[in-house]
């Protein structure tokens, strides 16, 4: 080959690779806005409380980071915490914690993620998707159990499942 033909040939394999890499030095995600954030937590609490529940909702963003937590006036102390854990629990193993209270009991090969620092393994953790993506999560905590939790936490997703999709 000729240097004539080596340099263009050259000079195409770099463009052809370029784009390649910068795609993969660079990633894209969605996340939720405050916004939408605060009508979920909002229409999860309304929920709880048109069950009879004085309960504490936080809404986490896709890495687990806390964007929203509402208290109602008459939940206990410790529901703030244990909300905002919840959250952070199913999105961080992507999965509902309730489903993560079964597949963790004693003696089973992921009864180790109780024991992790910031794990709450209780149900009313509800990890929130939109057009197949994790998004963020929910955390309740404060209703009689961990699938009521999770249910004031689902029907306050179904509120807001039109800012949901893209």
């Amino acid at each position: 080959m000729t240097m004539r033909m080596i340099v263009p040939a050259m000079a195409t394999a770099l463009l052809l690779f370029t784009p390649a890499r910068a795609e993969e030095s660079l990633v894209t995600f969605k996340v939720l806005s405050p916004e939408v954030a605060l009508d979920l937590a909002r229409a999860t609490l309304a929920d709880c409380r048109k069950r009879g529940y004085q309960a504490a909702v936080a809404v986490v963003d896709r890495f687990g980071v806390p964007q929203v937590m509402l208290r109602d006036r008459f939940a206990g102390a410790h529901t703030p915490n244990t909300a905002i854990g919840k959250a952070w629990t199913a999105v961080s193993f992507r999965t509902n914690t309730n489903d993560l209270v079964a597949a963790s009991k004693e003696g089973t090969a992921q009864s180790g993620v109780r024991n992790l620092p910031g794990a709450v393994v209780l149900g009313g953790g509800v990890m929130i998707e939109a057009g197949g993506v994790t998004v963020g999560g929910i955390g309740v905590s404060g209703a009689p159990g961990g699938e009521a939790d999770e249910a004031c936490a689902k029907a306050g997703i179904e509120a807001v499942r039109d800012k949901l999709e893209f």
